[in-house]
């Protein structure tokens, strides 16, 4: 399993993110400058993280970002499935109906879920304030 490079760089902005003054307002291009994040890219990122109740937005003259949460109260699994959505490591294990052509015979698929459970029960016990130290 490998993240994709929008999860990486939403873990890295959160993390330079949770190293700020608490309750500090955080601009993407701040973020961008200080990660190395290209610009669009950590501005999709923050509306995002934002969307999944993991930043908090503030509009007009001294707006941007903070944390929504306390550095401890967010998870790694958070992270990563505010951007690629809910952690499974296979397609028929994320919930949908995907045709295969092993649907008939597989005797794996019951147990994908609880797999899935471990992995992200792993990626949830990292706390984003273990990722800023």
């Amino acid at each position: 399993m490998r993240l994709t490079h929008l999860a990486d760089y939403a873990v890295v902005i959160m993390t330079a993110a949770a190293r700020g003054q608490a309750s500090a307002r955080l601009s993407a291009t701040g973020l961008a400058e200080e990660t190395g994040v290209p610009l669009p890219t950590a501005q999709k990122l923050m509306q995002r993280l934002a969307a999944h109740g993991l930043l908090v937005g503030q509009r007009g003259a001294g707006g941007g970002y903070e944390l929504a949460r306390p550095v401890s109260e967010i998870s790694l699994a958070d992270i990563i499935e505010a951007v690629e959505g809910p952690i499974a490591l296979t397609q028929c294990s994320d919930g949908e109906n995907h045709e295969c052509v092993l649907d008939a015979h597989c005797r794996v698929r019951p147990h994908m879920g609880i797999v899935g459970a471990k992995v992200r029960g792993a990626l949830n016990a990292v706390s984003l304030k273990e990722l800023a130290q």
